[in-house]
Order: C-alpha cells, then sequence, then structure tokens
C-alpha cells in the first residue's frame, strides 16, 4: 500500500516516475518497484527522501488510514497545476496571496451591495 500511496500523490503532483526519482536520489527502478509493491518495505531514509520531494509528511506515505486533510490536498489537479504554473512563471507567494486578498475584499464588497441595495 506504501507504494500505490506514492504513486498516486505523485501523479497528483505531476511528477513522472523519472523525475521524482531524480529528485530523491533513489534509482527509477527501485521506485518503480516501490510503486508496485514490489519492494513493499523502503528505508525510512528512502521515504524521508521521497516525502521531502513530494512535501507531504512521511506519515501520509506509511499511514494505512491517512487522515481526511491529507487526502484532500490531493484529490483536485486542477488547483495543483494551477499553483504549479503560477509558481513556473515566477509569481512571488506575497504577491499571490495579495491577490487573494483583493479577492476577499472585491467579495465582500459585492455582498455589502448587495445588502445596501437589495435586487426586488
Amino acid at each position: 500500500m506504501i507504494g500505490k500511496r506514492i504513486q498516486k500523490i505523485r501523479s497528483d503532483k505531476g511528477l513522472s516516475l523519472s523525475e521524482l526519482a531524480d529528485r530523491a536520489g533513489v534509482a527509477k527502478s527501485y521506485l518503480s518497484a516501490i510503486e508496485r509493491d514490489i519492494q513493499d518495505n523502503p528505508s525510512i531514509h528512502v521515504l524521508e527522501k521521497l516525502a521531502g520531494v513530494l512535501d507531504v509528511p512521511v506519515s501520509s506515505l506509511i499511514d494505512t488510514q491517512p487522515d481526511k486533510s491529507t487526502e484532500d490536498e490531493f484529490l483536485d489537479k486542477e488547483w495543483t497545476q494551477l499553483v504549479r504554473e503560477a509558481m513556473a512563471s515566477g509569481i512571488p507567494k506575497e504577491q499571490f496571496r495579495d491577490f487573494l486578498e483583493y479577492y476577499r475584499w472585491r467579495q465582500l464588497q459585492e455582498q455589502q451591495q448587495e445588502n445596501t441595495h437589495p435586487r426586488q
């Protein structure tokens, strides 16, 4: 089951098997064996490397019942891809946060306007 979890997280994050293996510094054949559950007992050292690249806690790779918040992180591939594109385009985190804050402010303004001038 560890292998299937790693494979799903890797896929959800848009990484190929080769990319994950290279970034984590593990052999592609070894990672493939892990994902196919042929190698079902990888060392904690390897799991730490993989978790680091995947940006998830090691526990999410080995827990038999991952918590709901960990599951929810990987449900929407479109959001993951959107964030990757923003990062690749060079948008700083602070600018992204500013945009979100502005968006929230705009929503609040629209709500207040609707409450002040309700439709009839």
